[in-house]
């Protein structure tokens, strides 16, 4: 028997019973497909083709290079040249015990033009570029390149396209 305040009629009182959650909130089902979209991109970028990691990783260090070579040259007042070779690279003019590095960090890499760039000593110099290839994928390349006025960077190949002297 049910006991009521004095007073009411417990018989004219609904029963009110607690609802039951039968499901998920939208909000809930957006928080899930935010950390969904969020875990497959991360998953997205960290599977890029192993070359193009490799290649922008030597693009960034022969710019780094370039630009400590034109500082040497012009430190020491003596004309460097860079020079690709067939196992990697040589640093012209340089001597003592700072020599750079000539050789790439990935054999996979190797620099596509068999031209010179003359690093200094002068403080400008005329536009420069060197394009890297991926051996295994010819189609992959990346160009750093100079202006002679502003270091060395990577281009991308549709911006050193349109940059070429």
């Amino acid at each position: 028997m049910q006991i009521s305040a004095a007073g009411t009629d417990s018989a004219a009182l609904p029963l009110i019973r607690p609802r039951r959650a039968s499901g998920f909130t939208l909000l809930e089902l957006l928080i899930v497909v935010a950390i969904m979209a969020i875990a497959t991109a991360g998953v997205g970028f960290s599977l890029r083709p192993s070359s193009a990691t490799s290649l922008e990783r030597e693009a960034q260090r022969l710019a780094a290079l370039l630009e400590s070579g034109r500082a040497q040259s012009r430190m020491t007042a003596t004309p460097v040249r860079w020079r690709p070779t067939a196992t990697g690279f040589a640093f012209e003019g340089l001597t003592g015990p700072d020599n750079l590095p000539s050789n790439w960090l990935d054999a996979d890499v190797q620099a596509a033009s068999a031209g010179s760039i003359l690093l200094g000593p002068e403080p400008v110099i005329g536009p420069q570029q060197v394009r890297l290839v991926s051996i295994s994928e010819p189609t992959r390349g990346l160009t750093v390149a100079t202006d002679g006025v502003r270091p060395f960077s990577v281009l991308p190949d549709e911006a050193a396209a349109s940059a070429a002297p």
